[in-house]
């Protein structure tokens, strides 16, 4: 031990030490500790030093703190140091910091009330703990009641809560959840609700027995037992409640800030109520007994509206409103009673004024006189054994008597309730076991402590002693369990205490005896008991200062007594008097109130409890005769003394389970702990004696398994066993020296107090010393590899510096180098530039003076030249004047002188002329001369005239050069007057150049200053650009910026509004969701009430048949369905197969709870009919985006329709031709055998007229027969879309839809004008035109257009018009050919056509039904076609119209000719018949002409067609139904037909039977399949629903059948995928639409049987596969546990693994799959699945602390990725299954972040989206460290948390709900399989179906 010591009493060490103010206080060794100190070297967590000084007497050393990983354990006995500062202190922080306030002790439930209403007692928490095992789930209320529910069911042993704790501890709040939860879990055996009058009488009991105090608002002021009554089936079937010690006082006292008992407000505050106005009430501060406490209101409560409460508790448990108004009365009148003024009359007398107001109220509601109770409340009747005397009292004890009046009443009708509410929570059935709870006061202590205190802890010293006896005992039976040597352990008894108080010449005892006494008072029996026991008895005590007070040593605390009133509340004295008066009342109810005891048993045969100071009675009482008034004159003493034996029996004979409530403040403050208070309420309840107890031996144990998961490392190799057990007990013998401190056990390790804390020392030093090793490893690595790090840039650094400082040298030379080169040409450059400096400056001055020479030279010779150029030109003038003057001197001189000799020659030819002699003479041999000259004159003129040009252009030329010399000359005079002038002006230039030099120098001046100003305008300007440029810059950029945030406000607009969309259409898509769910659970509860329909008739059944009472139970959890025809048919089955025991099913069922039952059956189908209306409604609303693209289609469609009615018509009209020309052939066929130009009267000609006959009428029959079809199937198509009644049947109103046309509406008026003439057209001619604008309208009326037919008029009317276009046409046709040889031709061809119509009949008369159709259309193409070719060659363009009307109308016949087909096939019985009539025909004809031709083709050809036009359906006969459905259902083997056979062959089976029905137009055969399949199929759900292969077999099943009967419906939308062949096969008769929902129903109840069936199978291994066993082995540790073990996470066998899910998803898949389930089914199933696994995960995730670790967040997200892994495996990634792991997924990272700093925060909400707030703050709170290397979540980091999440809007539903089901939709699936391939095996044996 002292080696322990020195080991645990180290530096660092931490210990609790006594402090005043917190009781205990923690500190830190800063020396440690060696045997014989005698002071502890100490540092307190606020740093401050101390020394604690040991006491030298004991040398006690202070109690050692635990591990942090031990604080804010579940149990408190798994703390290894087991004392009262660690139990304190690990309440606190459970409390403050984790906000949980409940704990385990041992086998105590310790309850601390929070002052705050908590979201931990809904309905998700109790199915979280229903059925779960004590020590899995951390403390609860709930977890006590499912133990004792549990212990009752599996013990058959009686079971007992015992409720404690002081008043505000909140005794009565957790004794209402624990019979809430038994309410929920157990449920009623019968349609009463037993549980809700249970819970009912709550209300009541808290209105008359609960007060506010200075500490409760609303404390309870009596003791309570409640009984829970079950059954076999341990379903509720009453209650029994016995109360204890009623505080009557109450009723006429209460302290400051307190108040009376509730009802009394409740009244006042509900007085103005008219059926309240009697009892003339008023507000409670006008009555003396509500008022004293000076505070009538409590903050939060509405007094009035409790009272509505309170009345309707009452209402609900029988009490009727007659009986309510009486007790209320009588309240009111103890009200009045209160205020009776009673006056001194002198000091030995009193007397009540008359005509008291108060006391007049009193007696008219009491109903007795005023007189004598005026009377008897001043005087009392004083007895002697010979006289009797009546002696008046003095006012205080007046007053005293009307108090004690008013306390009786109260106590009266207080027993009379309490009587009532057991008697209406009374039940017939046998009470198989029950369950009580104990709802009782707790140790009291005040300054003032008086008889009420006194037996309230007497009761407790009994409750103390029982608890002891009880843990003493289980600690006995634990340690014999596992083989443990038993020593007795010391433990406080407290029998001498009890011995004290109830044994002989006790406390009581003598009370009683000095209470018979006839002078006996208090001081009198205070010296009695000073007496008696102040020297013999230890626990008694007398205070010094007081002599009318004495002291008891409870086992809680000391108690100091006042003497004062002991006597007079132990006699509880009433005068009786005053009794017999209010006996003698006229007021019923009271007189009742006062009736004997043995008149006033309850129903339950136990005597009326009298609470507070009065009677209890616990067991039914059969009292003699005298024996009341005897039993009346007990003493309160007496009585409490005796129920409180009979309680501690009931209570002995019961399992007791423990609630211990604290109050942590006085204040009320939520979550507030005050230790001081805390550890007294400790101390006082007998949690720190549970500890002591446990500490004493053994509390800590380890399963072998557990111990060496948590302690394997302090093992080495070769310790380690296979043997567990072995391999424990040699580490402990090598760990723990002295084998004192633990034991082996069977299958535990029992440890001594602090042994644990020891090893996790150990453990811990071990870890260090690890950590420390690989701390010095990794260092010592890290250190080296810094090293080498360090060692590499060194060298790295050296080689780089010397490089640089090598690379500087080298610098520095080539820097010299350069230097000299630089200086070298810098001074050359330098000379160089002065030289051609020197040398630029003589060149510039030479070159100025050569210039300036050059310059002056230039001038002289510019001078010299223009002097020369000036004469040159004045010489050149003058010699050119004298040379003009000299020529023309000389050719005027020339002239003159030619002139003259011309004038001489002219005078000698004149002469010459006259002479013609000489002129002839001149003539001869001349003429060729002059022909000659003639011709040279030519030539000469020619060259004249060229000269003369010649000489012209000279002359021009000579002119003009004249002219410019003149010009030049005149210039040059000009320019030499200019000179002249000019030289003169020289003068004035010179002055006017100097002036213009000096204009330039102020002008170059100018100029330098514009351009200075200019370059610096310029310069501005460039700022001023610049400027702008930046400010065009920033504008820009804000551009920008303005069209990016434009832009991201447009995408953010965007993605807003496809947000919003996307948030709509998710929101529209929730909203259908939970219009399915709805539907789909109000479906199952009309399912669950058809069942109890089924089972209420089978119980009838019963009853009528066996004659002896019994109760049958039935499968509670099974569901079914029913559709509302097999609902009605059965109902009226059951009507029949029940009218004969009618009566006697009268006698024993309650008809108004079946007739209730029968109503709430038909509203809910009511109900759901409009959900599935709703259901459509929003359907069709969420697919309203895709109406526009089903709009073409709908034209399309229209179009068709059109196009149909115009077929019709033609057909009608080409049947009228066919007619025609079939009557024409008769006519002829008649015309020739009466011309005998065939051989009239042959046989032949006979059989021919009767074959043609029987053909037209054949073709009439059928005819009628199509019309009666097409009207049936238009009026069932009406039905249908038109769902309220019309006056006349629309058969046509589609097309009548489409004449919306002004054209098609006037060609309608034309065509009705034309049939005016018949009768039947001509009613209301008058009304077309308002027909017309009815029509016009956008939005026509159709039913009130069709009023009185109109529609059917137009309809008519346009037939009409039609059928009189035609025959005009024809008319029209003939007119034109009234030729005679166009007739001839048309005669002869009609003969012939009548020979090939001879001939074709005669040959189709041969042909099967079936091939003379063919036939016909074959000869009717040939007779067009030879039409075309006539019209061709006489008309090509006519005959181009006539042969596309023809095309068309062949296409239209060819149509036609199909669907003609069907009706054919419908009318097969028909034709039989037909072609019956013809072979009898054809014998006649064999015998007149006999042949066997005719014969031989008939059979060859029907066989093979059989065979050939195999349809895909079955038949069967009537009377093989029920063979039918035995076989395929009920005897079925699902197994092997999902292995041999094809997927869902049962249901092609069935399909292939109800086309068949379909087929041959057998409607009750149809509705007989269809039912009988239901009912069967029901039947196997019910017969083996819990087998979840059979389940979905039949969900498989179900889901084809359904999709076969939309596949083959002939709806459009389901025959898309359809092949030709398919859409051949579809139903032709009936319309199966509301079956198709019925079975949508039963699939919908499957598919939920399917759930429940795979919840059962999956729930088991749910929480140990994925929470509690380690996938991954050594990352979870395992702590220490308490008493109540949890589940251990070690796989033992058995024990449910992650493997073992997932074989378990493997296995429904594969069955799923083998069954052909649909794969989004499987899809739902499969999310389904996995949102049970998160649920049920997460919400035992947040209810178990020990769970709540890093290490274990690792653990469930590698199951999730396991789990995430299948689904990928399986491709149902997309299914959504791993959405709904992703709160799972979330909690499981939220373990395992950082939670330290406001970033961690941050981060941790925006991880957390799919987790509550209040989940997260949960498991933050539930964080717990396993190892201590761990740190816990701050209380400011998680109220950080809830900051930053306030603002989100959730549920604040802490639980996931696991019952929630998602709603289940069924996609249209159509299968390709052909039903015509489908073969039946031989193993179903369905030989009896015929294949057709």
């Amino acid at each position: 031990m002292n080696q322990e010591l020195d080991f645990m009493f180290v530096k660092y060490a931490r210990v609790w030490i006594p402090d005043v103010e917190e009781v205990w206080r923690s500190a830190e060794l800063t020396k440690d500790y060696r045997q014989g100190d005698g002071v502890l070297q100490l540092q307190l967590e606020d740093g401050k030093e101390l020394e604690y000084k040991l006491d030298p007497k004991t040398n006690n050393l202070p109690h050692l703190r635990n591990p942090d990983i031990l604080v804010g354990e579940n149990d408190l006995t798994a703390l290894s140091y087991l004392h009262e500062p660690a139990v304190l202190h690990n309440l606190k922080v459970r409390f403050t910091d984790s906000k949980l306030i409940y704990t385990y002790c041992g086998i105590v439930l310790v309850a601390i009330n929070p002052y705050e209403t908590l979201p931990i007692y809904g309905s998700d928490i109790i199915n979280a703990y229903s059925g779960q095992n004590m020590g899995d789930m951390d403390p609860h209320i709930f977890a006590v009641a499912e133990e004792a529910y549990k212990q009752m069911a599996r013990d058959e042993r009686n079971q007992s809560i015992i409720v404690s704790g002081e008043s505000g501890a909140g005794k009565t709040v957790s004794a209402k959840y624990a019979m809430r939860y038994f309410a929920t879990v157990s449920g009623s055996a019968s349609e009463a609700n037993v549980e809700e009058k249970v819970l009912a009488s709550n209300p009541i009991m808290e209105s008359i027995g609960n007060a506010k105090t200075t500490r409760n608002d609303n404390s309870s002021r009596f003791g309570k037992y409640i009984e829970i009554g079950f059954d076999k089936r341990y379903h509720i079937i009453g209650a029994n409640m016995r109360t204890y010690l009623l505080e009557k006082s109450r009723v006429v006292f209460q302290a400051d800030e307190e108040r009376n008992y509730h009802i009394f407000y409740q009244l006042c505050a509900s007085a103005q109520l008219p059926e309240f106005k009697a009892l003339k009430l008023g507000k409670a501060d006008n009555f003396h007994y509500t008022k004293q406490g000076r505070n009538p209101v409590i903050d939060g409560i509405d007094d009035a509206k409790e009272m509505s409460t309170t009345r309707n508790a009452f209402a609900l448990l029988g009490v009727n409103e007659s009986y309510q108004m009486g007790l209320f009365q009588i309240l009111a009148s103890i009200l009045h009673l209160g205020n009776v003024e009673v006056k001194d009359r002198d000091s030995d007398s009193s007397i009540i004024p008359p005509n008291n107001g108060h006391l007049s109220v009193f007696c008219e509601l009491m109903g007795v006189t005023y007189q004598d109770m005026s009377h008897w409340l001043c005087h009392k009747k004083l007895k002697t054994a010979t006289e009797t005397y009546i002696k008046p009292v003095p006012k205080l004890q007046a007053i005293n008597a009307r108090d004690a009046l008013a306390k009786h009443i109260y106590a009266k009708l207080f027993n009379w309730i309490v009587d009532h509410v057991n008697k209406s929570l009374h039940s017939t059935v046998k009470q198989h076991s029950f369950i009580g709870v104990l709802d009782i006061y707790g140790f009291e202590t005040f300054e003032i402590n008086s008889f009420e205190q006194f037996c309230i802890n007497y009761a407790n010293e009994k409750l103390q002693q029982q608890f002891n006896m009880h843990v003493f005992k289980l600690e006995q039976e634990e340690y014999m369990k596992e083989q443990i040597p038993w020593t007795l352990i010391d433990f406080y008894d407290n029998q001498p205490c009890i011995n004290l108080i109830e044994a002989k010449m006790g406390v009581l005892d003598l009370l009683d005896e000095e209470c018979k006494m006839p002078k006996g008072s208090d001081d009198s029996w205070a010296q009695k008991l000073y007496n008696t026991h102040l020297k013999t008895c230890a626990l008694f005590e007398k205070p010094r200062m007081s002599n009318k007070a004495f002291i008891i040593q409870h086992f809680a605390d000391k108690v100091e007594y006042q003497c004062d009133g002991f006597l007079e509340k132990n006699k509880d004295t009433v005068n009786e008097e005053q009794i017999h008066v209010l006996k003698a009342s006229k007021f019923d109810l009271l007189v009742e109130l006062f009736h004997d005891e043995e008149k006033a048993t309850s129903p339950t045969g136990a005597a009326p409890t009298t609470g507070g100071r009065t009677r209890l009675s616990v067991k039914p009482v059969k009292s003699k005769t005298g024996q009341a008034s005897k039993e009346h004159k007990k003493t309160v003493g007496l009585q409490f003394r005796n129920s409180l034996h009979l309680l501690m029996e009931t209570l002995n004979a019961t399992t007791p389970h423990y609630v211990r409530c604290i109050k942590p403040n006085d204040y009320k403050f939520a979550f507030t702990f005050d230790p001081k208070r805390a550890v007294q309420q400790l101390r006082a309840c007998g949690v720190l004696e549970t500890i002591r107890i446990s500490a004493a031996g053994f509390p800590s144990r380890w399963t072998y398994q557990e111990f060496f998961s948590r302690y394997r490392v302090l093992m080495i190799q070769k310790d380690v066993l296979t043997d567990r057990k072995m391999t424990c007990k040699n580490v402990l013998e090598k760990l723990v020296q002295d084998p004192d401190k633990y034991q082996f056990g069977k299958t535990k390790i029992f440890f001594r107090a602090g042994q644990v804390a020891y090893l996790e020392k150990l453990r811990a030093d071990k870890l260090r010393a690890a950590c420390i090793r690989i701390q010095k490893t990794i260092r010592c690595w890290l250190a080296r590899k810094k090293y080498l790090r360090m060692k590499h840039a060194a060298t790295t650094i050296q080689r780089y510096v010397r490089g640089h400082q090598a690379r500087c040298l080298a610098k520095f030379l080539r820097r010299t180098r350069a230097a000299i080169i630089i200086q070298k040409y810098q001074r050359m450059y330098v000379q160089k530039t002065c030289y051609k400096r020197k040398q630029a400056a003589a060149l510039a001055m030479q070159c100025i003076l050569r210039a300036y020479m050059a310059r002056q030279l230039y001038k002289a010779l510019l001078r010299e030249h223009k002097a020369i150029i000036i004469q040159k030109m004045v010489r050149g003038w003058l010699a050119r004047q004298w040379f003009k003057r000299s020529l023309r001197a000389i050719v005027y001189l020339q002239c003159c002188i030619r002139r003259m000799r011309a004038k001489w020659e002219l005078k000698k030819l004149k002469i010459e002329a006259r002479s013609v002699e000489h002129f002839k003479k001149l003539n001869i041999g001349m003429e060729n001369k002059i022909m000659q000259l003639q011709r040279r004159i030519d030539e000469q003129n020619k060259d004249n005239r060229s000269l003369s040009e010649r000489l012209n252009g000279l002359e021009i030329s000579h002119a003009a050069e004249s002219e410019r010399m003149r010009v030049e000359v005149h210039r040059l005079r000009g320019a030499e007057e200019d000179a002249k002038n000019n030289a003169n002006k020289v003068a004035t230039l010179l002055e006017e150049l100097e002036r213009l030099r000096k204009d330039l120098k102020n002008t170059q001046k100018e100029k330098k200053a514009i351009e200075d100003w200019a370059k610096t305008y310029q310069d501005e300007m460039e700022q001023m650009i610049s400027e702008l440029k930046e400010q065009n810059h920033l504008l820009k950029n804000e551009k920008n910026d303005l069209n990016r945030l434009i832009q991201e406000q447009g995408q953010q607009w965007t993605e807003k509004m496809q947000r919003a969309l996307k948030e709509e259409t998710q929101q529209l898509e929730n909203d259908l969701n939970e219009e399915r769910s709805r539907y789909q659970n109000l479906l199952t509860e009309h399912l669950r009430l058809e069942e109890k329909y089924d089972d209420l008739k089978e119980e009838i059944t019963l009853a009528v048949n066996v004659p002896k009472p019994g109760h049958r139970r039935t499968d509670s959890t099974h569901s079914s369905n029913e559709s509302e025809c097999t609902y009605n048919s059965e109902f009226a089955e059951s009507e029949e197969g029940s009218r004969g025991g009618e009566d006697v099913s009268k006698a024993i069922l309650d008809m108004s709870l079946f007739l209730k039952l029968q109503k709430r059956v038909s509203e809910l189908e009511q109900e759901k009919q409009s959900l599935q209306n709703e259901l459509d409604r929003r359907e069709e609303q969420f697919q309203r985006a895709r109406a526009r693209d089903d709009e073409e289609h709908k034209k399309a469609r229209g179009a068709e329709l059109e196009y149909e009615s115009l077929k019709r018509q033609e057909l009608e009209s080409e049947n009228k031709k066919l007619k025609h020309h079939l009557n024409e052939m008769r006519q002829s066929l008649r015309g020739s055998a009466e011309a005998g130009s065939a051989a009239p009267g042959s046989p032949p000609y006979t059989v021919l007229l009767d074959q043609l006959n029987s053909s037209n009428e054949e073709l009439e029959v059928r005819k009628e027969e199509v019309l009666i079809l097409r009207s049936q199937l238009v009026s069932q198509k009406e039905a249908m879309q038109h769902k309220a009644t019309m006056t006349e049947p629309l058969p046509y109103i589609e097309d009548v839809q489409k004449l919306t046309d002004a054209k098609e509406i006037s060609q309608a008026y034309m065509g009705l004008k034309d049939t005016n003439r018949s009768p039947r057209f001509t009613r209301r001619p008058t009304e077309v035109n308002e027909l017309v604008s009815r029509l016009r309208s956008p939005f026509p009326d159709y039913h009130k257009l069709n009023e009185d037919g109109e529609l059917w008029l137009v309809y008519e009317g346009l037939k009409e018009t039609n059928r009189l276009l035609e025959s005009q046409l024809q008319a029209q046709r003939r007119s034109h050919d009234n030729e005679v040889e166009v007739l001839r031709g048309e005669l002869q061809s009609v003969k012939e056509d009548n020979n090939r119509q001879q001939q074709l009949l005669a040959q189709n008369l041969q042909l099967p039904p079936e091939a003379r159709i063919e036939a016909s259309l074959q000869h009717e193409i040939t007779r067009l076609t030879n039409e075309n070719l006539e019209l061709h060659s006489d008309d090509p363009k006519e005959y181009k119209a006539y042969r596309i009307s023809m095309l068309r109308r062949m296409v239209d016949l060819m149509e036609q000719l199909e669907k003609q087909d069907k009706t054919v096939r419908k009318l097969k019985k028909q034709l039989k018949v037909f072609a019956k009539k013809i072979n009898d025909l054809e014998g006649g004809q064999m015998d007149v002409s006999p042949g066997q031709t005719t014969d031989e083709p008939v059979h060859p050809v029907n066989i093979p067609r059989r065979e050939k036009d195999f349809q895909g359906m079955l038949e069967y006969k009537k009377e093989d139904e029920l063979k039918l459905v035995k076989n395929l259902i009920l005897e079925l083997k699902p197994r092997g037909v999902a292995v041999n056979l094809i997927p869902g062959l049962p249901a092609y089976i069935l399909f292939m039977c109800l086309r068949h029905a379909d087929y041959v137009n057998d409607d009750q055969k149809v509705r007989s399949l269809l039912t009988s399949v239901i009912n069967s199929i029901k039947k196997i759900l019910k017969k083996r629903g819990d087998d979840f292969e059979t389940v979905s077999f039949w969900l498989s099943n179900t889901c084809r059948f359904l999709h076969c009967l939309k596949q083959y419906s002939g709806d459009e939308q389901f025959m898309k995928h359809n092949s030709p062949k398919q859409n051949d096969h579809c139903l032709s008769n009936f319309d199966l639409a509301e079956y198709r929902q019925v079975l949508s129903d039963l699939a919908i109840q499957i598919y939920q049987q399917l759930i429940k069936s795979m919840e059962s199978i999956l729930q088991p291994m749910i929480v140990s596969g994925m929470l509690e066993h380690e996938t991954i082995q050594g990352v979870s540790g395992v702590k220490p546990t308490g008493l109540r073990k949890r589940t251990s996470s070690i796989a033992d066998e058995g024990t449910y693994t992650l493997d073992s899910i997932i074989r378990q998803l493997n296995s429904f898949h594969s069955i799923m799959c083998q069954h052909g389930t649909d794969p989004e089914l499987i899809k739902q199933v499969v999310k389904q699945q996995f949102y049970i696994i998160g649920a049920v995960t997460l919400n035992n995730l947040l209810l178990r602390k020990d769970m709540c670790s890093w290490s274990k967040g690792m653990q469930i997200r590698y199951n999730v990725s396991q789990l995430e892994e299948w689904l990928r495996d399986k491709n149902l990634m997309t299914c959504g299954a791993k959405e709904t792991l992703e709160p799972l997924i979330q909690a499981a990272q939220l373990l395992q972040v950082k939670k330290k700093t406001d970033e961690d925060a941050e981060a941790i909400c925006s991880m957390c989206n799919a987790l509550s707030t209040a989940q997260i703050v949960k498991v933050l709170n539930l964080y717990t460290p396993v190892n201590a290397f761990e740190e816990r979540v701050s209380v400011l980091f998680i109220r950080t948390i809830q900051t930053r999440l306030r603002d989100r809007k959730e549920s604040p539903q802490l639980l996931m709900d696991t019952k929630v089901i998602y709603p289940v939709t069924f996609p249209f699936n159509p299968s390709s399989l052909a039903l015509e391939t489908i073969q039946i095996p031989g193993s179903l044996n369905l030989a009896f179906l015929t294949r057709v």
